[in-house]
Protein backbone atom coordinates (compact mmCIF):
# COMPACT_ATOMS: atom_id res chain seq x y z
CA UNK A 1 0.00 0.00 0.00
CA UNK A 2 1.36 3.43 -0.95
CA UNK A 3 1.10 6.19 1.63
CA UNK A 4 1.43 9.86 0.71
CA UNK A 5 3.06 12.04 3.34
CA UNK A 6 2.82 15.85 3.12
CA UNK A 7 6.07 17.77 2.65
CA UNK A 8 6.93 21.32 3.64
CA UNK A 9 9.29 23.12 1.27
CA UNK A 10 11.35 25.83 2.94
CA UNK A 11 13.36 28.48 1.13
CA UNK A 12 16.97 28.71 2.30
CA UNK A 13 17.07 32.43 1.45
CA UNK A 14 18.46 32.19 -2.07
CA UNK A 15 20.57 29.10 -1.35
CA UNK A 16 18.11 26.45 -2.50
CA UNK A 17 15.31 24.63 -0.76
CA UNK A 18 14.95 22.00 1.94
CA UNK A 19 12.13 19.50 2.27
CA UNK A 20 10.71 18.87 5.74
CA UNK A 21 8.45 16.05 6.84
CA UNK A 22 6.40 15.86 10.05
CA UNK A 23 7.08 12.84 12.26
CA UNK A 24 5.97 11.57 15.65
CA UNK A 25 7.75 9.52 18.26
CA UNK A 26 5.18 8.61 20.85
CA UNK A 27 3.20 11.78 21.49
CA UNK A 28 6.03 14.13 20.51
CA UNK A 29 5.89 15.82 17.11
CA UNK A 30 9.02 16.83 15.19
CA UNK A 31 10.26 17.76 11.75
CA UNK A 32 12.92 15.91 9.76
CA UNK A 33 14.86 17.20 6.78
CA UNK A 34 14.34 14.85 3.83
CA UNK A 35 17.86 14.27 2.50
CA UNK A 36 18.30 11.97 -0.50
CA UNK A 37 22.08 12.32 -0.13
CA UNK A 38 22.17 11.03 3.44
CA UNK A 39 22.87 7.31 3.64
CA UNK A 40 21.13 6.89 7.01
CA UNK A 41 18.41 8.50 9.03
CA UNK A 42 20.03 10.59 11.76
CA UNK A 43 18.55 12.17 14.90
CA UNK A 44 20.04 14.94 17.02
CA UNK A 45 21.64 13.66 20.22
CA UNK A 46 20.55 16.50 22.53
CA UNK A 47 16.96 16.67 21.27
CA UNK A 48 16.49 12.94 21.71
CA UNK A 49 18.00 13.02 25.23
CA UNK A 50 15.78 15.92 26.28
CA UNK A 51 12.52 14.44 25.07
CA UNK A 52 13.00 10.66 25.16
CA UNK A 53 15.22 9.76 28.10
CA UNK A 54 13.94 6.15 28.06
CA UNK A 55 15.42 5.45 24.62
CA UNK A 56 18.85 3.83 24.94
CA UNK A 57 21.56 5.67 23.04
CA UNK A 58 24.54 3.39 22.38
CA UNK A 59 28.04 4.42 21.30
CA UNK A 60 29.20 2.81 18.05
CA UNK A 61 32.91 3.36 18.79
CA UNK A 62 33.13 4.76 15.24
CA UNK A 63 33.63 8.20 13.84
CA UNK A 64 31.08 9.43 11.31
CA UNK A 65 31.81 11.27 8.11
CA UNK A 66 29.57 13.97 6.74
CA UNK A 67 28.12 17.23 7.97
CA UNK A 68 31.45 18.89 7.24
CA UNK A 69 33.59 16.65 9.43
CA UNK A 70 35.31 13.29 9.46
CA UNK A 71 35.63 13.03 13.21
CA UNK A 72 32.19 13.17 14.79
CA UNK A 73 31.52 10.51 17.44
CA UNK A 74 28.44 8.53 16.50
CA UNK A 75 25.79 6.65 18.40
CA UNK A 76 22.73 4.60 17.52
CA UNK A 77 19.30 4.19 19.04
CA UNK A 78 16.33 1.97 18.30
CA UNK A 79 13.16 4.03 18.00
CA UNK A 80 10.18 1.98 19.25
CA UNK A 81 7.70 3.65 16.89
CA UNK A 82 8.24 6.35 14.28
CA UNK A 83 5.21 7.75 12.44
CA UNK A 84 5.31 9.79 9.24
CA UNK A 85 1.64 10.58 8.76
CA UNK A 86 -0.09 7.20 8.37
CA UNK A 87 3.23 5.47 7.64
CA UNK A 88 4.61 3.64 10.67
CA UNK A 89 8.00 2.10 11.45
CA UNK A 90 8.61 0.00 14.56
CA UNK A 91 11.94 -0.91 16.13
CA UNK A 92 13.85 1.25 13.65
CA UNK A 93 17.56 1.94 14.26
CA UNK A 94 18.77 5.49 13.63
CA UNK A 95 22.19 7.09 13.86
CA UNK A 96 22.58 9.68 16.60
CA UNK A 97 24.86 12.68 16.02
CA UNK A 98 25.26 16.27 17.18
CA UNK A 99 23.10 18.18 14.69
CA UNK A 100 23.13 21.47 16.59
CA UNK A 101 24.74 23.31 13.67
CA UNK A 102 21.74 22.48 11.46
CA UNK A 103 19.33 23.92 14.01
CA UNK A 104 21.52 26.99 14.49
CA UNK A 105 21.42 27.62 10.74
CA UNK A 106 17.65 27.09 10.67
CA UNK A 107 17.21 29.55 13.54
CA UNK A 108 19.06 32.23 11.54
CA UNK A 109 16.45 31.83 8.76
CA UNK A 110 13.53 31.66 11.21
CA UNK A 111 12.83 28.07 10.15
CA UNK A 112 11.53 25.41 12.56
CA UNK A 113 13.93 23.28 14.56
CA UNK A 114 14.41 19.72 13.32
CA UNK A 115 14.97 16.41 15.08
CA UNK A 116 17.20 15.22 12.28
CA UNK A 117 17.46 13.89 8.76
CA UNK A 118 15.32 11.33 6.96
CA UNK A 119 17.90 9.43 4.92
CA UNK A 120 18.41 6.91 2.18
CA UNK A 121 17.89 3.89 4.44
CA UNK A 122 14.16 4.61 4.71
CA UNK A 123 13.84 6.21 1.28
CA UNK A 124 15.37 3.20 -0.50
CA UNK A 125 13.73 0.46 1.54
CA UNK A 126 10.24 1.90 1.10
CA UNK A 127 10.58 2.94 -2.57
CA UNK A 128 10.29 6.67 -1.93
CA UNK A 129 8.92 8.97 -4.61
CA UNK A 130 9.12 12.72 -4.08
CA UNK A 131 6.48 14.79 -5.88
CA UNK A 132 7.50 18.44 -5.70
CA UNK A 133 4.35 19.62 -7.48
CA UNK A 134 2.03 17.93 -5.00
CA UNK A 135 4.46 18.44 -2.10
CA UNK A 136 4.25 14.79 -1.08
CA UNK A 137 6.56 11.93 -0.23
CA UNK A 138 5.16 8.55 -1.27
CA UNK A 139 6.37 5.50 0.68
CA UNK A 140 5.33 1.90 0.08
CA UNK A 141 4.24 0.29 3.36
CA UNK A 142 5.27 -3.38 3.26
Amino acid sequence: MNINIPLHIIDMQGDGYHLLVDVKIGRNAYKLVLDTGASKTVFDHQTLLQTHNKIDIVSTNRLSAGLGTLSMESFTAVIPELKLGRFKLTGFEVAILDLSTINQAYAQFNHPQVLGVLGGDILMEYNAVIDYGKKTLKLKQM
